[in-house]
């Protein structure tokens, strides 16, 4: 019988396992901060492995570094023993909602779902802080002081003199940020399904910046586009120098660019003045004769060749002006496309011309382009009142426009399919806002999953005067007003709900004591190893977690014989986590079949009774896997 760690994978030894399984003579052995024996890399050898000449040192290559990126990566593989616990009270329609908001910092949070949401998320949108000099509220770790600072990035001696002059801090604020947004979008890439698509906002302080570090985690070759959002309409007047008028929007895949749709195109019908008499379609003519730049024939020799016209005359790709071109299609591609009825011959005063026929296509797509306006997708001062309007006061500064979002997800997302669209910087909530818009609109069913720091609003806000004590509070009534003006509007039968979940320490008590540190009253406490301020639904959501189960399954709880079931996804998890637990109650949770089975350690009287369990299981449900915390 398996026992569960309550903790998140460690996602370093992960990583040797992978290097080990191609290379084993590179891992090694190391000790640890605890004086424990734990595998580890011989670099040095891995480099050779993965050099074709003899790998001497380190040497200087292209890549963005600062101080603080090494903690980074080490902090995004750090497991956490934190957990998730329900929050009924502040959730809607938790019995059938399989939409999520949860309470925490995002680190933790996206750690926490590595398991249950590993390769699932279709598409993130993130609006992070944007990098204005000012200290933000992610408190990592990490985080030094100017000096620290100037010391590791070797801009002081070892006495503390500064060997050369910089403006204050600047680099300090650019490292912070580039720590903070390193670690989060590393393990934000798990999440992503193959086809799945990340939009980043961003301004002109790190969106240099940004986009280095994202082609190192995605890969260059999965950058898509930098869209440019007009976020105003207007000039500001009390600026020196330009008026910004546009943020950036980085878009990266992270593997099959298919993941990214298309848009719909209306065409011109008038253009498509011909009818075709096989088919009765409209369409219009195209020479397949090249043009534009490299259309001469040095630029593709391979495509100057003659084509028989209807008369058996020869016609070659010459310009009006006397110059060789080039055909558009190869000699295999031309003759494919008169077998499909596609090309037409018309006799001229200049001799024979040779046209593709393009018909009219009601369901024509395009591209989407990099330059998006603010009448097609929103501006700030419009996302500003709306929300304003939504909450009946000003209690946000700077939303995204809803429209916005919507034109990513029309981009990254089907409506037919359950797409999960994530938000872990979410703000104000504007990401679920689009959501269910959309779904009102086309009838779709995708998902919301938002993340938030519970940041407090100042205490001389008007947010705080209307009983917003945090960001989180503003995010969780948008949704809810959102929601019923939705519903009024549209009158669709979509999801309008949402679960709340907040991070909180583990549920399991730290047991790591020293022996000569134990008293008596410590060896009873040990006893129980479970805090006691922790209910049963508490346990369900971190043994969910632990075991890669969305945290949107239906869950139920039924009483059998005195003794309190839990139940998620039907039969895919059974949970007993009450003490002395009868034959009757187990034999009763066989007898579901369920995927997972899971007890207390306690639950159990002694060794007998706990064989007694799996005896049990095998003979009514073989295939159950049965845990213990």
């Amino acid at each position: 019988m398996k026992k569960l760690t309550m903790r998140t994978s460690d996602r370093t030894q992960a990583n040797i396992d992978k290097i080990a399984a191609l290379f084993p003579h590179v891992i090694t052995e190391a000790v640890d901060e605890e004086g424990s024996v734990v595998r580890a890399v011989d670099f040095d050898l891995l480099r050779q492995e993965l050099s074709g000449a003899l790998a001497e040192g380190e040497k200087e290559r292209y890549q963005l570094t600062w101080p603080g990126k090494r903690e980074a990566v080490l902090n995004a593989n750090v497991p956490t023993d934190k957990t998730l616990r329900p929050v009924r009270e502040d959730s809607v329609d938790w019995d059938r909602t399989r939409n999520l908001y949860i309470e925490g910092d995002n680190l933790e949070v996206l750690k926490l779902l590595q398991e249950s949401y590993l390769n699932k998320i279709k598409c993130i949108y993130i609006d992070p802080p944007y990098n204005t000099g000012r200290d933000f509220i992610y408190k990592d770790n990490f985080r030094g002081t100017v000096r620290e600072y100037l010391a590791e990035s070797g801009q002081v001696d070892e006495l503390g003199n500064r060997l050369f002059q910089n403006t204050e801090a600047n680099g300090r604020f650019h490292s912070d940020w580039l720590t903070m947004m390193y670690a989060r979008l590393k393990v934000a890439r798990n999440l992503l399904r193959e086809d799945g698509v990340i939009f980043i906002s961003i301004d002109d302080h790190e969106a240099a910046n940004l986009r280095a570090i994202c082609d190192e985690i995605f890969g260059h070759g999965n950058f898509v586009a930098t869209i440019i959002w007009e976020k105003v309409y207007s000039p500001r007047m009390d600026v020196t120098g330009f008026s910004t008028s546009h943020d950036y929007i980085l878009c990266y895949v992270k593997g099959d660019i298919a993941g990214l749709k298309r848009e719909p195109f209306e065409q011109n019908v008038r253009q498509f003045n011909h009818v075709d008499e096989a088919t009765g379609r409209r369409y219009r003519r195209r020479s397949i004769r090249k043009e534009g730049s490299n259309s001469l024939r040095s630029d593709a020799p391979n495509s100057f060749f003659p084509l028989e016209a209807p008369d058996g005359t020869l016609v070659y790709p010459i310009k009006p002006d006397g110059t060789e071109g080039c055909w558009r299609w190869s000699q295999e591609t031309y003759e494919e496309n008169v077998r499909q009825g596609l090309v037409e011959w018309v006799k001229t005063e200049a001799g024979w011309q040779v046209y593709a026929k393009q018909f009219l296509d009601e369901g024509a797509t395009k591209p989407p382009e990099t330059i998006w306006h603010h009448k097609e997708v929103g501006h700030t001062h419009g996302a500003a009142e709306e929300l304003k309007s939504l909450l009946n006061g000003r209690f946000f500064d700077s939303p995204k426009p809803k429209e916005l979002i919507m034109k990513m997800l029309t981009l990254a997302t089907e409506k037919d399919e359950e797409h999960i669209v994530l938000d872990f910087f979410s703000g104000s909530a504007t990401t679920a806002h689009a959501v269910m818009e959309l779904n009102a609109r086309d009838g779709g069913n995708r998902r919301f999953l938002l993340v938030q720091l519970p940041e407090p609003t100042n205490e001389r806000s008007e947010a705080r005067k209307a009983g917003y004590r945090t960001i989180c509070d503003i995010g969780k009534a948008r949704i809810r007003r959102a929601a019923k003006k939705i519903r009024e509007v549209t009158g669709a039968g979509i999801d309008y709900g949402f679960r709340v979940f907040r991070v909180d320490s583990s549920n399991m008590k730290d047991v790591r004591h020293a022996p000569d540190k134990l008293t008596q009253a410590d060896l009873f406490d040990l006893a129980a190893s479970i805090k006691e301020d922790r209910t049963g639904d508490d346990l369900l959501i971190q043994v969910m977690l632990e075991l890669g189960l969305e945290l949107s399954l239906p869950m139920e709880t039924r009483r059998v014989d005195g003794k309190t079931v839990h139940l998620a996804g039907g039969n895919v998890l059974a949970a007993c986590f009450d003490d002395d637990v009868p034959e009757s109650v187990i034999r009763q949770m066989a007898s579901m079949r369920p995927q997972h089975a899971v007890f207390r350690d306690s639950g159990f009287a002694d060794d007998a009774a706990r064989i007694n369990v799996e005896e049990l299981f095998n003979l009514l449900s073989p295939g159950t896997d049965i845990r213990v915390l």
